[in-house]
């Protein structure tokens, strides 16, 4: 959350001149529901599974960049799918998690204390993305620009 997943995944498929797709558009597309409302109406568990099915299409029809929701790999289904190929793990720092996320508006997992779920998100899910990536860019202090261009460089 916050690490600029979005932006890196355009900017690269600009680069490389291929399509670029997000789950969580997917997913808002399919449902025509924002994620945030599927959280609050449909709870978490059902936004995973909706996420997991996001993941094994986008895997096995999208020929691009692909950009991931931030829990996507909580499950093992999606991390075994993403085995082979390259997965790279935008790694934020919480103090610019919190600068770049702001209230959290929009983004239902960080009700409350917007600092500290940011710390129990990045505490829990850090080592599962290490586990996934086949690359680790870190994105703290740095314009997306600088975060693509090292990942254009590890995936040459």
């Amino acid at each position: 959350m916050g690490a600029g997943k979005t932006t890196v995944a355009g900017l690269l498929g600009e680069a490389w001149d291929v399509p670029v797709r997000d789950t969580d558009a997917d997913i808002e597309a399919s449902t025509g529901r924002e994620i945030s409302d599927i959280f609050v109406e449909s709870g978490e568990e059902h936004f995973r599974d909706l996420e997991a099915a996001a993941v094994a299409a986008a895997l096995a029809e999208h020929d691009g960049v692909l950009a991931l929701g931030g829990g996507a790999v909580l499950r093992s289904e999606t991390r075994e799918l993403l085995a082979g190929v390259p997965v790279v793990f935008l790694r934020v720092g919480l103090s610019d998690a919190v600068k770049r996320v702001g209230l959290g508006v929009g983004r239902p997992l960080l009700l409350g204390n917007v600092r500290s779920r940011i710390k129990a998100l990045l505490d829990e899910r850090t080592p599962v993305y290490e586990s996934v990536a086949t690359h680790v860019v870190d994105t703290d202090g740095r314009l997306p620009l600088e975060v693509a261009a090292d990942i254009q460089e590890l995936l040459r």
